[in-house]
Formats: C-alpha cells, sequence, structure tokens
C-alpha cells in the first residue's frame, strides 16, 4: 500500500459583491465649514467585499441638481467626503449624492459587482450676515445693499405718532434669516438735542420735543443682534420744515359714485366702479405725510350729502334718479392748507352692478385722465425685489380723520387755494388708530350732524322728462298765440288787403 499526501489549493474568484454598511448616511454641515475639509471620514463611508483579493472603487453621483462642484471623494479607493466650494443655506440646506462601489477598475470587466447608497447631506445655517435694513438689494448671497430713509416733521409741532418715512418705516431682519436673531434698535449720533426717540424693538422713530426752527438731522441708527453677535447701521434723513403753505394733493380731479333711487338719510355713496364698496375720498399731503390724520373733509356746495370722514353720506332720501356734483373740500388742520376736488354722484334706480362680477357698468360718462391714488398713510407688510427679496415692513397703523359739517353752495369747482397762517393744535398731531377703526367725536370738534332738511328745495333739480315736458308745453302755448293773432289780423285788416291787391298794376 502506497500513501501518497494531496495538496489542494482553493483560488479566490470574483463571486462576492461589496456591501455596505448603511443604505442611507446622513450628516449635519454647518454653513461656515472650511472648504478642504473632510466632511465624512472614510471609515464611515468605506463598504466590504468577502472576496479576499478584491480592490474597490468608489464613485460620487450627484442626485441634488448644480452640486457637483461642491463635495468629492479624496480618491477613487478611499471614500472619504471632502468639501470643495463654500456652502450656502439658503441656496442648498440639502444636498444628495449616490455613492457607487465596484469591485473592479473596469465597469464592462467580468465578472464585476457594484452597490449604492445615498448620502444625505443637511446644511445648518451659520451666523455669517450682519442685520439688514429693509427694503435692501443683493448684491451677491452674503451682501445686501441696505436702504436709507427720509422724513420731514413741521417746525413747532410735536407730532405723537411714528414718523412716516420714505422708503419705509425703520426695520430691519437678521441677515441669517435661518437663525433669525431678534433686532434691537438705537440712536448713534445725529440726535440733536434728543429731539428724536427709537423704539428699541420696534423700530419706530417718534419725537421727544418739537423742533423751533428749519433743520437737517442725520440721524445714525444701528440696528443689532440681540445676542449682540453682529450689528449694521443705517442713516434717517429727518427735515424740520415750515408748515406754512404746504398744500393736501387730491389724486383725482373727479371721482364718481351711485346712489340707489330712494335710499334716505345716512345712506354711503357707493363706488360708481365697484358699487360693492363705498367711494372713498383720500387727500394726502406730499410733504408732511405725518400730517395726513389733521386733514378734514367737507361738502362745501350742496346739502344732500355730508363727509363723515373720508366717506359721503346723503342727508335725505333722494326721489328722483339724477345727476348731482358735490365739492369736497380737504382742510389740514395744521398747515391750514386746502384743496377740493368734485364727486359726481349718479343716482340710480337700482343698483349698478360692479365691472369686475362681470356685470353692465354704470352710467356713461367721459373719460377723464386721473393720477394713480397713492397710498394711504399706514405703512402695511410689503416685500421689495431688487436682484433678490427683501423682508416685511411692520405696519404702523392707519389715520383717520374727523369730519365736518355740510354747508350748501355754488356750483362745483376745482382746485386748490392756500388759508390764513396755521393754528398750532393743543393737543399735538392726530392720534393713530388701528386698522378699522373709527374716529371718536371728541368735544367741541368742527363735526356737526347732518342737515335736518331745511333749504332742501333751494337744491331740488329738474330732471330731463322734467325739462321736455315744460318745452312741449310752452311751444304748444306759442303756437295758440300765433294762430290767434292771425285770425285777428284777418278778422279787421282783410277788406284793406283786398282793395289793396285789386289796385295792385298787373
Amino acid at each position: 500500500v502506497t500513501q501518497l499526501r494531496v495538496f489542494v489549493s482553493v483560488l479566490d474568484v470574483n463571486d462576492n459583491p461589496p456591501v455596505f454598511a448603511f443604505t442611507t448616511k446622513e450628516k449635519a454641515v454647518e454653513e461656515d465649514t472650511k472648504v478642504n475639509s473632510t466632511v465624512i471620514p472614510e471609515e464611515e463611508l468605506e463598504a466590504e467585499d468577502r472576496d479576499k483579493d478584491d480592490i474597490l472603487f468608489y464613485t460620487l453621483q450627484e442626485v441634488t441638481p448644480g452640486v457637483r462642484d461642491f463635495f468629492s471623494l479624496v480618491g477613487a479607493n478611499r471614500p472619504a467626503l471632502r468639501l470643495d466650494q463654500r456652502l450656502d443655506f439658503y441656496k442648498w440646506p440639502s444636498v444628495t449624492f449616490l455613492l457607487l462601489v465596484r469591485d473592479t477598475r473596469e465597469e464592462n470587466a467580468e465578472p464585476s459587482h457594484t452597490a449604492t447608497a445615498t448620502v444625505l447631506l443637511e446644511v445648518l445655517p451659520a451666523d455669517l450676515r450682519p442685520p439688514w435694513f429693509l427694503p435692501c438689494s443683493y448684491s451677491d448671497d452674503h451682501v445686501c445693499i441696505e436702504a436709507q430713509y427720509h422724513g420731514a416733521v413741521p417746525t413747532g409741532q410735536q407730532l405723537l405718532q411714528p414718523l412716516i418715512l420714505r422708503p419705509g418705516p425703520v426695520y430691519a431682519v437678521d441677515g441669517d434669516r435661518g437663525i433669525n436673531q431678534r433686532i434691537l434698535y438705537s440712536i448713534l449720533t445725529g440726535n440733536v438735542n434728543n429731539t428724536f426717540v427709537i423704539g428699541a424693538d420696534s423700530g419706530n422713530l417718534t419725537m421727544k420735543s418739537s423742533v423751533p426752527s428749519p433743520m437737517t438731522f442725520l440721524l445714525v441708527v444701528k440696528g443689532e443682534q440681540a445676542d449682540f453677535a453682529r450689528y449694521s447701521v443705517t442713516q434717517v434723513t429727518v427735515e424740520a420744515r415750515a408748515a406754512n403753505g404746504s398744500l393736501p394733493h387730491f389724486p383725482q380731479s373727479l371721482y364718481h359714485g351711485t346712489v340707489v333711487l330712494g335710499s334716505g338719510a345716512g345712506v354711503a355713496v357707493k363706488d360708481a366702479d365697484d358699487p360693492s364698496q363705498p367711494l372713498r375720498i383720500q387727500a394726502q399731503d406730499p410733504e408732511f405725510p405725518d400730517l395726513n390724520s389733521a386733514i378734514m373733509y367737507q361738502v362745501t356746495n350742496h346739502s344732500y350729502f355730508w363727509m363723515n370722514g373720508e366717506t359721503m353720506l346723503t342727508t335725505t332720501t333722494l326721489t328722483r334718479a339724477e345727476v348731482f356734483y358735490a365739492e369736497v373740500e380737504a382742510k389740514n388742520t395744521v398747515t391750514s392748507g386746502t384743496a377740493t376736488t368734485v364727486v359726481e354722484i349718479q343716482v340710480s334706480e337700482k343698483e349698478v352692478p360692479s365691472t369686475e362680477a362681470g356685470g353692465a357698468t354704470g352710467p356713461t360718462r367721459s373719460t377723464i385722465s386721473e393720477a394713480p391714488r397713492p397710498p394711504g398713510p399706514s405703512q402695511g407688510p410689503s416685500m421689495t425685489a431688487s436682484g433678490g427679496s427683501t423682508g416685511p415692513h411692520p405696519p404702523s397703523g392707519t389715520t383717520l380723520r374727523t369730519p365736518v359739517s355740510p354747508t350748501p353752495g355754488g356750483p362745483p369747482s376745482s382746485g386748490t387755494s392756500t388759508s390764513p397762517p396755521p393754528a398750532t393744535p393743543g393737543g399735538g398731531s392726530a392720534q393713530t388708530q388701528k386698522p378699522g377703526t373709527s374716529q371718536p367725536t371728541l368735544p367741541g370738534s368742527s363735526r356737526s350732524p347732518p342737515p335736518s332738511g331745511k333749504g332742501l328745495a333751494q337744491d331740488r333739480r329738474f330732471s330731463v322728462v322734467d325739462m321736455a315736458v315744460l318745452g312741449g308745453v310752452l311751444g304748444a302755448l306759442l303756437l295758440l298765440a300765433i294762430t290767434g293773432l292771425t285770425v285777428l289780423v284777418h278778422k279787421h285788416y282783410c277788406h284793406q288787403l283786398g282793395c289793396c291787391s285789386r289796385k295792385a298794376p298787373l
């Protein structure tokens, strides 16, 4: 018997695919991570292959469009993830890649095995940007060219409500919107005699005292994050000017209103273009928008209507389908400047549907070129974009006016006029109220109840039908008079005419 020892060598072949220890790898990355930093180390991303001699090759494929150049692998056989470009939380709050591994160098080699896993990167916002005063224009993703503010106040007056500034109230937001730190406001320089104060949380600029003579304030306002990490400054220019001669302005020289026939006293005149809404007649003081609350209105030439703030109401029942023209005067009680406009009021038999609802339009009238209505005194939320977006503006309230009693008068006219020098109001500027509230009646104010009906007959107008009937009656009377005169002439002078006709030569 012969014994032989046989040695068998088992050769390793590529029959096992590589395997990742995870299906999805999630990682949070700070926005201010330095370029060339390793975001995920190699040990966390490498795959395992049960084949002894296999060398693994890794490839990174983008899933989120446009992020190919932000990250890369350290090497083809080293799957450590490296940051190649600075991150931007607002452009790429999250980034997704597909990590592919292969156990052969060539893709078309046989046999070859692959595996894939998902890499999800969440970008965390970092405190990189200072507060931005709005509205502002973006020059790039990290710099916003901030606004400067302008306003005007009358000399000798202490306005109680926050100043109305252009292009809006002093308002700043954290440039890092993902963090959104609260902003605190303060005045650094330019506040001569401590004339102004600013709300630390609101940014509202108010007067602490009046300005005796014309001058210009150049206020440097600071907006600082509540954590005191970053701040920025802006300039607020406030001009103190004499208010004498400042005139209010109506955006339209002619307003069109409508009232349903048979409406009683106290009914609001509706907007002819939108009969579901009352007609709003509003004037603005272009020089001192803060004084718009001091403007009062009255009807100067008609006792059928009176002004309740910026709304026109009836004083009696309207029984005829006709057209009235009422002159409305706006007077600024601080500057004593006045302006007038005309309101065409159509009394219709039924309510005119709004053109927006697809119904018939109102009564025919000539086309008048009208200036666009300026915005009201309130400064509500808004967004301004110039190469980027800006944040909202906080509302500063709506100022309302106290109406005055109507006075009947002559035909309407449009124009402006100045009045004697202004009188200083005892309580300062008009009170600022919240939107939707009404101005209370103050003792001794110029507001009075609507007329009781005395003298209404003098304002009665004849309609077209009445004038036509009157013309027909007068024409019939004239025809009868001519006929009677002809009969009388024929009766008394007929023989003389006959004799004259016989003696006439042929």
